[in-house]
């Protein structure tokens, strides 16, 4: 039989921010106990609000199927001694399985005789076996942080309040944390607090929509906050801001959202508007509201967990909330103003950065020297990398970034151009910080580019020399980030700078602080296993990335487009035959003591296939060299498919270990020259 079955643990208000995750792993966990033990369900539907995690399993099997258990034990010669009575061995393995010897069965197999334990168990009924994977899942949830309640000794995140277990319309008897399983339910709090009957399993989520005004799925939740977002936005006329993150936590602090809009004075968009949406949104949960230019309009919408009869009170109250915010912003923003950015520069001196690494003003002296170098290698304007790093920290110390943390770099650009700095100064105080997370946007202008890797150069080597390098989790200084950004600046934006050259200039700038030239090779490690990373997330195999990266390519833009040739050329009809071939060349030169030369001696080649192949390479290496050499490897590699069928010809034809000692180097050297062509672009004989 099967049947649906339902479980809800009731609790006191779950973190906003966990609770996505908290509801994904319970069901997860239940999931993978109930198929453990054989049961497992056709579909699972998943509940949570800010109050309950639950689960509903469908059309589940009622019952485990029967188990016959069978265990083989010692070999019948060891099991008995000469007169027939049982061994310490036949006696402790009966012993194990609860029976006496006598109860051990005997069996023939093609390795002798043994002694055998068999049984047949009925399975358990589903209401037998879930309190006990209740109890399990519950204490296997990652939870950062329990807490306990009342005199129990019992740990979990929350105060648990009420349980419902179900299968169909019978009450499963259980207790989790000293709360008895019951059919009763909880409403909202405030509009339906009393208790609900769930009478069928399968009508969860409808019973407590209609009866309890609570929307029990998280995902249709969202959605419809996220309409009623957007309905009231256009109703504005503008459309909103709907940030994923600010979102999904709203969607965790509500069971029946209910959309109320409010609005503030317009003096206060004279503030810069990321200040602005940066305090509804952080401070506040609102979603802010933008016209079609993306200017910022003096309205908000936020969702209130209550359905109130008089909605202008529930706006007035918010309005009253967010106007001393503004007004604080907005002090701030003029007290900024009233001196010129650059004159913050002096109190960088007097703020740690690292402790053994000095000052953020230290930080600031290296930033620009490594930046500048960077500059004059690429055709940037010196000048203005010299400026843009002598104020791109210097909003730190600004009121508005010290209550507004996130606006590093924001505010620095406003004060920047309220100071007539040139715009691409302004704007790369702001952009050096990009990209801010994954994916994020990549700073614009050369002077932008050249400040962002300096900044995160000067951290990787300083970081990694003073021992604090990323561990685990714990990654406080975002090295990680930083890397990463460094790897796609100097890849998307194309730049010809050599990454061991500029790890080598970073650690320079240091050696007045500390000696940080030893961790050259490791910093540069990371950002190659970061660069991993970044074609992963791409869908490129680690076997093509790990073919180019084994030959250490520090130019990145030229390892891209070989990576991406690379990629593409998998798909060629030659490409796996080539691969092949590669690995048997690795092979055969691998267990060669001598020293292989590229030299190739004409007059030593007899057989047909290796003239053949002999004259192929030295017509295609001009050829694909020509076409490496321009990055055009996708093209260069096409030339060299053109080898495949010379290859073939030649491992068919030609002994290459013959007694011959000359005949056997010069075939040899044929084959280090072959493989060198294709070592060109990477070593092919990685790939898989």
């Amino acid at each position: 039989m099967i049947n649906d079955c339902l479980i809800e643990v009731g609790t006191e208000e779950l973190p906003p921010k966990a609770l996505k995750s908290l509801s994904q792993s319970f069901a997860e966990l239940m999931t993978k106990g109930l198929e453990n033990c054989g049961l497992t369900p056709p579909s699972v539907e998943v509940f949570s609000t800010p109050r309950r995690l639950a689960v509903l399993f469908r059309e589940l099997p009622i019952r485990q199927p029967d188990q016959h258990i069978e265990k083989r034990g010692p070999a019948l010669k060891a099991a008995f001694d000469s007169e027939g009575n049982p061994s310490k061995a036949a006696l402790g393995f009966a012993s194990s399985c609860g029976v006496s010897v006598n109860d051990l069965s005997r069996r023939e197999t093609d390795k002798g005789a043994w002694l055998y334990f068999e049984k047949s168990e009925p399975g358990q009924s589903l209401a037998q076996l879930l309190p006990e994977l209740l109890n399990q899942a519950l204490a296997r949830m990652p939870i950062p942080k329990r807490m306990r309640w009342g005199d129990r000794e019992d740990e979990f995140v929350r105060p648990v309040k009420w349980l419902v277990m179900m299968v169909g319309d019978e009450l499963i008897e259980a207790s989790v944390f000293g709360v008895d399983s019951s059919k009763f339910s909880r409403g909202h709090r405030f509009h339906a607090p009393r208790k609900i009957e769930i009478n069928q399993a399968e009508e969860y989520e409808i019973i407590l929509l209609t009866q309890g005004m609570v929307m029990s799925n998280f995902d249709k939740r969202q959605n419809a906050i996220r309409t009623l977002v957007e309905s009231n936005a256009a109703r504005l006329g503008g459309v909103a801001h709907i940030d994923e993150s600010l979102l999904e936590e709203v969607t965790a602090l509500v069971e029946y959202p209910v959309a109320v809009s409010g609005e503030f004075d317009e003096e206060f968009l004279k503030i810069p508007q990321q200040a602005l949406v940066m305090t509804m949104q952080d401070n506040q949960k609102y979603f802010a509201v933008f016209d079609e230019n993306q200017q910022l309009l003096p309205h908000f919408i936020t969702i209130s967990n209550v359905d109130s009869q008089q909605p202008e009170v529930v706006a007035r109250g918010n309005e009253r909330v967010i106007r001393p915010r503004f007004a604080d912003a907005q002090f701030f923003f003029q007290q900024d103003q009233k001196q010129p950015l650059a004159r913050l520069r002096a109190s960088l001196d007097k703020v740690v950065f690292q402790e053994r690494l000095g000052s953020i003003g230290d930080k600031v002296d290296r930033i620009s020297a490594l930046a500048e170098a960077m500059a004059s290698r690429i055709s940037v304007d010196q000048d203005l990398v010299k400026r843009a790093a002598e104020l791109c920290k210097c909003d730190l110390m600004s009121e508005m970034v010290g209550e507004f943390p996130k606006l590093q770099g924001v505010m620095g650009r406003y004060y920047a151009e309220h100071d007539g700095e040139p715009e691409l100064v302004s704007r790369a105080v702001e952009q050096h910080y990009w990209p801010q997370h994954s994916g994020g946007e990549l700073p614009e202008s050369g002077v932008a580019q050249c400040l962002a890797l300096a900044d995160r150069l000067d951290s990787l080597l300083g970081i990694f020399a003073i021992g604090q390098r990323p561990s685990g989790v714990k990654d406080p200084f975002a090295l990680r980030r930083a890397a990463l950004g460094v790897v796609r600046i100097l890849i998307e934006k194309d730049l010809p700078l050599d990454l061991a050259e500029l790890c080598g200039l970073a650690a320079g700038g240091l050696s007045k602080t500390i000696d940080a030239s030893a961790m050259i090779d490791e910093v540069l490690d990371y950002l190659f296993d970061r660069l991993r990373s970044y074609y992963q997330d791409q869908g490129i195999g680690y076997d093509i990335v790990d073919s180019v990266l084994c030959t250490r390519p520090t130019l990145l833009s030229d390892c891209n487009r070989r990576v991406q040739a690379l990629h593409q050329f998998q798909s060629h009809e030659a490409a796996a035959a080539l691969a092949a071939a590669n690995k048997r060349i690795s092979n055969i030169l691998k267990k060669q003591a001598l020293e292989q030369s590229l030299e190739v001696d004409k007059k030593l080649l007899e057989e047909a296939a290796e003239i053949k192949l002999a004259e192929q390479i030295d017509i295609l290496w001009q050829k694909a060299s020509l076409l490496f050499n321009q990055g055009s490897y996708l093209e260069g590699l096409e030339q060299l498919a053109e080898l495949r069928p010379t290859v073939d010809s030649f491992f068919d034809d030609v002994m290459v270990l013959v007694d011959d000692e000359a005949i056997k180097n010069n075939r040899l050297a044929l084959l280090n020259q072959l493989l060198q062509c294709f070592r060109q672009v990477a070593d092919f004989s990685r790939i898989q």
